[in-house]
């Protein structure tokens, strides 16, 4: 081989050398899987749901899903969890809460109350039965499992949809209207509730202060 084609030959190899290093600056870095993280407040709020299965779990007919209403905070803000026992996932809602319960219609709780006529929200340990046709549609019926709720089934408080429960609700008054006392959802919403949250399942209600 003489000196001209040793030449060429490693001008070749210098050259496609060069040509292979810049493709491959050009191509992506590689993205290497991240672990799995979930927040410090659907990491509480699995928590509160793991040990209220556990309180109600004889009454209970299915563990997997719990529903979680947080009225510590406002009504302008996702406070319904749908929290996942078996994938360690939380899905927040919008949640009306009963007219009874804040006066002032400021978008806050004040209180609770388990009495006919007082149109308030109750708290406690509910379990959701069986889908029916009522005011506002398909609604879910609700069982009171604590004495602050005892009287749901003869207070009619049942999980529902509403409009006065839309986001849109937010864009004009900054909060969402109230309900009679029941837990009322976003229209578009509702199906999450039909799909995963009834049929014997646990929907546990307080001032938790999960943020």
């Amino acid at each position: 081989m003489d000196g001209k084609m040793t030449k060429a030959m490693n001008r070749r190899a210098v050259l496609t050398g060069a040509a292979i290093t810049a493709a491959a600056a050009a191509l992506p870095a590689r993205v290497f899987a991240q672990p799995y993280s979930i927040s410090e407040q659907h990491r509480r709020v699995l928590d509160v749901a793991r040990a209220r299965v556990e309180q109600y779990r004889p009454s209970l007919w299915r563990t997997d899903i719990v529903g979680v209403a947080d009225f510590a905070l406002p009504s302008s803000l996702p406070r319904l969890h749908f929290a996942d026992l078996e994938k360690g996932e939380v899905r927040s809602f919008l949640v009306a809460h009963g007219k009874g319960s804040d006066p002032e219609h400021d978008g806050f709780l004040k209180l609770f109350s388990n009495e006919p006529g007082s149109l308030a929200t109750s708290r406690g340990g509910f379990i959701t039965y069986e889908w029916y046709k009522g005011k506002y549609g398909t609604s879910i019926r609700l069982g009171g499992m604590d004495p602050d709720n005892s009287h749901v089934l003869d207070r009619a408080i049942v999980l529902h949809p509403a409009w006065y429960a839309n986001p849109d609700m937010l864009e004009k008054w900054g909060k969402l209207g109230r309900s009679d006392g029941c837990f009322a959802m976003a229209e578009a919403d509702f199906n999450e509730a039909l799909w995963h949250l009834s049929g014997g399942r646990l929907l546990f209600a307080d001032r938790l202060g999960i943020y």
